[in-house]
Order: C-alpha cells, then sequence, then structure tokens
C-alpha cells in the first residue's frame, strides 16, 4: 500500500490540473467559436408583461393564442435544470401527467386523448428543452387558429417553416423551436 501512495498523489494532482486546467480551456476556447461566444443565443423579445431572451432554454408559453412549450419540473429555473426524477409508475407523477393532458384536451377540444404527444405533457430530463416535436405544434394549430382567427394552412406552413431537420438527415428527431415559432405567429399580418 505505501508504495503506492507517491503515484496516487501524482496521478491526482495531473487529473486535477488536466480538468481543471487543460481541458476546461479548451471547452471554453471552443465555445468562443459558437453563436455570442458560448454564452447562449439571447433573444430579445416582449410579449405584453412576459419578456423573452434565451432561444436554447424553455420558456413558458400557456395562453391559447400561443404554441404551448414543453412542460418544465423545474419552472423553466435554468440555474435548477433537473428532471423531475419520479418513474413512471410514480403515482405523483402519474397524478401531474394525467392533470397536463385534461388542461391541454380543455383547451383543445378537437383533439382526442390519444392524439396528445409525449413531449405536451411531460417535462424533459433537463426540464429546460426550448423545443417540442413538429407533430405537438400541428396538434395545436386548431386552437391558435380559432383564437387568432389565422388559417390553419398558414399555421402549418409556419410551423413546417420553423422546423429543424435532424443533424445530416440523421441524428436526433425532427423539432419545433417554441420561442421562435411563437415570435414568428406575432409578425403573421392578418
Amino acid at each position: 500500500m505505501k508504495n503506492h501512495i507517491l503515484s496516487s498523489i501524482v496521478l491526482t494532482i495531473c487529473c486535477i490540473g488536466f480538468f481543471c486546467g487543460v481541458y476546461t480551456t479548451a471547452v471554453w476556447g471552443i465555445a468562443q467559436f459558437s453563436a455570442n461566444g458560448g454564452k447562449g443565443e439571447t433573444i430579445n423579445y416582449t410579449t405584453g408583461s412576459e419578456r423573452y431572451g434565451f432561444a436554447t432554454v424553455g420558456q413558458s408559453f400557456t395562453e391559447d393564442n400561443y404554441f404551448w412549450s414543453r412542460p418544465s419540473a423545474v419552472g423553466y429555473n435554468a440555474a435548477g435544470s433537473a428532471g423531475s426524477n419520479k418513474g413512471p409508475s410514480n403515482p405523483d407523477y402519474l397524478a401531474q401527467v394525467q392533470a397536463r393532458i385534461d388542461t391541454f384536451m380543455v383547451h383543445n377540444p378537437s383533439v382526442r386523448k390519444d392524439q396528445i404527444t409525449a413531449d405536451l405533457v411531460t417535462a424533459s430530463g433537463s426540464g429546460l428543452d426550448p423545443e417540442i416535436s413538429p407533430a405537438s405544434a400541428k396538434i395545436q394549430i386548431a386552437r391558435i387558429s380559432r383564437v387568432r382567427n389565422i388559417s390553419r394552412d398558414t399555421l402549418e406552413i409556419l410551423v413546417n417553416e420553423n422546423t429543424k431537420e435532424p443533424l445530416l438527415g440523421l441524428f436526433g428527431p425532427s423539432s419545433v423551436n417554441v420561442l421562435r415559432l411563437n415570435i414568428a405567429l406575432d409578425e403573421i399580418k392578418k
């Protein structure tokens, strides 16, 4: 045991130096080449009393005249990023999902329960997912069309224009950034 103490101390010091210094500096340096110098993509946008800013962090949209966001387990607080950590058989979790389904159906009476997509009633692992699936956006079109008096075809085109395809057509699902979609929605001339 005594023979390995010196090598263990040297290895620990090398790992601390590498992971706290070299690796961190390399990641920071690479981030400087991304949009906004690695600080996230900001969009300054105000609707009524609400102000929205980061396109890479989920925002709360629950009004009938907007596309709804994915629920957040942390109230969209980026400082406390986390999932709910409740399993799919947890009674509290099941009650919460059922309450979200019931709320969605009240506001979207033309949608059947089996049409509701999972990402509209379950939080993501980070609790901050800014995107929903195109199917989640499209099942909200009837409600927004009715409230805003905009044709469904126009809204369908809007969703399609704001759909981001998978990287190289292979990696990840198609997605729609809710903040960008709602900004584009506000810019539509009736």
